[in-house]
């Protein structure tokens, strides 16, 4: 079986919740604290990619640093959005859940059976 990534934040309870039931179902799960380890342009790329999700739709908007960065800036391309989404992470909505090809957001944290 595939392994799974998961893009978390062990302060979140929808994050916790997500990775109780990864472990739950046996899954082999690689875990990144994504606060403390950002991923790159191209890992965030790559995840957004597979999520078949836009820098926008998994951004947490109500974060200081939505504002503070300029992402609510509608000029930004989609590659400029990345690359702050790189830089201040805190905007990155959580936890996200990585099996080969496919994503999904673990909100609500049952959304992650989808890649069983």
């Amino acid at each position: 079986m595939a392994k799974f990534t998961i893009y978390h934040n062990p302060r979140c309870s929808k994050s916790r919740q997500t990775l109780e039931l990864l472990n739950d179902n046996g899954a082999d799960v690689e875990i990144v604290e994504y606060l403390k380890n950002p991923p790159t342009v191209e890992e965030l790329t790559n995840v957004l990619s597979a999520l078949k999700l836009s820098p926008q739709e998994v951004m947490r908007k109500k974060e200081a640093e939505y504002k503070e960065s300029g992402l609510n800036n509608t000029d930004l391309s989609e590659e400029e959005q990345i690359k702050l989404m790189v830089a201040f992470p805190k905007v990155i909505e959580r936890p996200i859940v990585v099996k080969g090809k496919k994503a999904v957001v673990g909100r609500p944290p049952e959304n992650v059976l989808k890649l069983f």
